[in-house]
Parts: C-alpha cells; sequence; structure tokens
C-alpha cells in the first residue's frame, strides 16, 4: 500500500479547509424589540454551526436490545456579541426578553408568533461566499449573560453572550 504524502493529503482538502473565523451570523428581532440584524453580522463575535441529537428508542426482543432511531433534539445556539458604547443590541435584547416577561409585572407576550424570530449562521469561504448557512426556526433568547465590569480592566471592549432556543434549525443544502 503506498504511503500519502502532504500532495495527496493537500489535493483532498478542498478550499483549503472551511476556516472557522469566516462566518455571518444574522439576528433578527421582533418588531418591538427595535434591533438592528445587519449590526448583528458585524458585532457577533463568536457562534456555532449547531448540532442535533436522535433519541433512541430500546426494543427488547429475545434477550436482545433492539436499537431504533428516536425523537430528535436541537441544543441551544449561544453567540459573543461586542458591546459598542451605544449598547444597541443589548439593549434590543432586553427588550426582546422584556416583552416576552417584563420584569415588574411577570407578564408578556403569550403568542410565539410575537416574540419568535428567524436566525441565521453562515459559513464562508475565504472569498465571502455562502458555503453553507443555517437557519434557527422559531428562536428567542433564553438567556443574556452579565457584562463584568472590573477597574483593573484595560486595553479590553465589552462582550456578553446570548443563547437562544429555537424550535428546529435547516440549512440550505442538506433540508
Amino acid at each position: 500500500m503506498a504511503v500519502l504524502g502532504v500532495d495527496d493529503f493537500k489535493s483532498k482538502l478542498r478550499g483549503g479547509g472551511a476556516r472557522p473565523n469566516l462566518f455571518k451570523a444574522t439576528i433578527n428581532f421582533p418588531g418591538y424589540a427595535n434591533g438592528d440584524a445587519e449590526l448583528t453580522s458585524f458585532l457577533c463575535e463568536t457562534a456555532q454551526l449547531p448540532g442535533s441529537t436522535l433519541g433512541q428508542i430500546l426494543v427488547p426482543f429475545r434477550g436482545r436490545q433492539l436499537k431504533m432511531a428516536g425523537d430528535r433534539t436541537f441544543d441551544v445556539w449561544t453567540v459573543t456579541i461586542i458591546n459598542d458604547t451605544d449598547f444597541a443590541i443589548r439593549n434590543a435584547m432586553e427588550r426582546w426578553m422584556n416583552g416576552m416577561n417584563a420584569h415588574s409585572a411577570n407578564t408578556g407576550l403569550t403568542t410565539p408568533v410575537a416574540y419568535e424570530a428567524d436566525l441565521f449562521v453562515e459559513q464562508l469561504d475565504r472569498s465571502g461566499d455562502t458555503l453553507k448557512k443555517y437557519t434557527f426556526r422559531g428562536s428567542y433568547p433564553q438567556d443574556l449573560s452579565p457584562i463584568d465590569l472590573n477597574y483593573g480592566t484595560n486595553d479590553e471592549i465589552e462582550r456578553f453572550t446570548v443563547t437562544f432556543a429555537y424550535q428546529y434549525y435547516d440549512t440550505d443544502t442538506t433540508t
């Protein structure tokens, strides 16, 4: 058997490999949150391509366990946002969450269509073209992280994370 060399490897790694720093995340907001989806595409510092899990159904049969595919579950989607001095995205996230459950009144919108939005993450190639696009359907922010303040922190910009729940995702290539 021939030993595969570097040139063989390079010929199989199409496009030089997908790069984790070449992505675009777009967060749409419900109208009442007054958020800027284009701004999120610039200030979203980290995101993930989603995963999912298929449950397992075990069916006993004559001393064996027949394994069958069960229901699919979707994990949360978390992004890290760079905070600007207008707090534009942070304020929109707070308004979005407050619309679902107000701080003081403990009331909010009850119809999911009123507070859910579709979110997107795209893997880009080195030319900026989309290689693959994921759409998170029926999304809403589930967790908004605190922003740590510290007199000793210099030469840094604030960041915060937002964790979204969503109903399911689809892609432009596999669903």
